[in-house]
This record gives C-alpha cells, structure tokens and sequence, in this order.
C-alpha cells in the first residue's frame, strides 16, 4: 500500500505530502501519525530550515474522512474520544509553534480540518483553482483542529462567523482578499513560487525565525505587556546569536550573511 504521507527534503525544505488522492488527501490515523512524526523529527533537525505542506493532486486535504464517520459506531466513551480528540490537535499545534517557518501550498480543495491545517502554517500561497470551506456544518459537527482559534486569527470574528455557519465555498481571488491565504498564485507556477519562498526562509536566520513566532504567538492571546516581556527576552538570546554577529559583519563588509541556524 502506497505511503499516506509523502516526505521529502528539497535544499534545506521539508516538503510533506498528504498522499491519499483516492479520497481527496481526507485524514487518516496512519497519515496523521506519520505527520505528526515528520514534524517532530523536523523540530531538531538541523537539514530542516522551513517546512512545505501540500496535497497529492488533485486536493490539498478534505480534512476529515466523511466516509469513515459514516461507518463510525454511534456509542462510544466521552472521555476516550475527546483525548483522541486533542492527540489530533497536535498537528495544527505543531505547524503553529513549530520553530521554523512552515507553508501551505494549497494546490486544490482546502474543507474542514484541511483547511485548519493551512491556517495553522505561517504561509499559505495557493493555486487560482484552489477553493476553500469550512464544511463541518454540512455533516453536521461544530468543528474541530483548532479551526475556530485560526480563522477568527486570520481574517477576524464577523468574516469566521460567517464562513463557518454558511460552509459556503470560497474561491482563490476572494480568499486572497480577505486574507485568507497569503498569495495567489497560477497553478503551473505554484510549486516554484512556493519553493522559492520556502528557500528563502529556509536559508535565513532559523533562530530568529523561531524567537520571532514566539513572539507572535504571545500577541495573538497576550497583552501588550506579556508580547513587550517576550520581545525583550527573546531580543536577547537573538542578540548573543552567530546569526547576528554574521548579519551585522556582512552588512558591514557589504556581503551577503551565511547563516548557521544559531
């Protein structure tokens, strides 16, 4: 049987593929655990600068399998399902704080727990074709991965409000409008723009890449006080860095910096 999560890494750039085209990349435990996986193993590892998720054409992810709900037994324990539940979360919790930037590259449909996880990564560049619902209220579940926290985060509580009671499908021009995703992009192009930027981050200072999305977590939830606290902490392990002294003796000399990750 063929691998539900493809992993591979491309210049310093983990690309990690949801390979389960036949039901439109929908969740699986074996890919989910594979996932979560990649993305542990990525966090201490050196070889990885920036992190790509996609989806084996012709969708990005469907979130969850609907037919596997559908065969699902209706009796089951609380307790037992809500940690299965949070072991899950794990996933969009990881692309969130992960200490490296990671990227979605949205090359088709992005439903439910699918798109969680794209508003769960730093970037999201997506294809012109690519369309995007929220979906659960369709097969009537409230929603789960985090996807309340994300979308009232990217695009605000009124627009969450709306596209999470209606499920309505958005397409790519308007998703790039309200912010939704990050660029838009031609299909035939997507993959080289998306490499590109994940290039870029990948080669850059990965420590203040870290420090700096510490310090956007804390201002998403934080008061002023608690983001200027962590500013100034993280300020300081990013002053005492290689990466530092290699940016500011390039700048200097007029060179481009290389830069170690540290």
């Amino acid at each position: 049987m063929e691998q539900s999560l493809k992993s591979r890494i491309d210049e310093r750039v983990l690309v990690l593929t949801m390979n389960r085209p036949e039901r439109r990349n929908a969740f699986s435990p074996e890919m989910e655990s594979a996932m979560l996986s990649a993305l542990e193993a990525a966090d201490g590892d050196d070889r990885v600068g920036a992190i790509v998720l996609t989806g084996a054409p012709p969708a990005f992810c469907a979130g969850g399998d609907v037919k596997r709900m559908a065969e699902a037994p209706t009796e089951f324990d609380d307790a037992e399902r809500i940690e299965q539940m949070r072991r899950r979360c794990e996933l969009p919790r990881m692309l969130h704080e992960i200490g490296k930037p990671t990227i979605a590259m949205i090359n088709g449909a992005a439903a439910g727990a699918g798109l969680a996880l794209a508003l769960a990564c730093d970037l999201r560049i997506a294809a012109r074709s690519a369309t995007f619902t929220t979906a659960f209220i369709k097969v009537g579940l409230a929603g789960d991965f985090g996807i309340h926290y994300f979308l009232n985060r990217v695009i605000g509580s009124a627009r969450a409000r709306e596209l999470l009671l209606t499920a309505r499908s958005v397409k790519s021009e308007e998703a790039e409008a309200i912010e939704l995703v990050t660029r838009v992009v031609d299909d035939s192009a997507l993959g080289d723009e998306t490499l590109a930027v994940a290039h870029q981050l990948a080669n850059g200072p990965g420590l203040a890449y870290g420090l700096m999305k510490r310090n956007l977590n804390v201002a998403e939830s934080g008061d002023f006080a608690a983001v200027v606290d962590a500013e100034c902490r993280n300020h300081m392990v990013a002053l005492r860095s290689a990466d530092h002294r290699e940016a500011a003796q390039a700048f200097a000399a007029k060179r481009v910096p290389k830069f170690v990750g540290h």
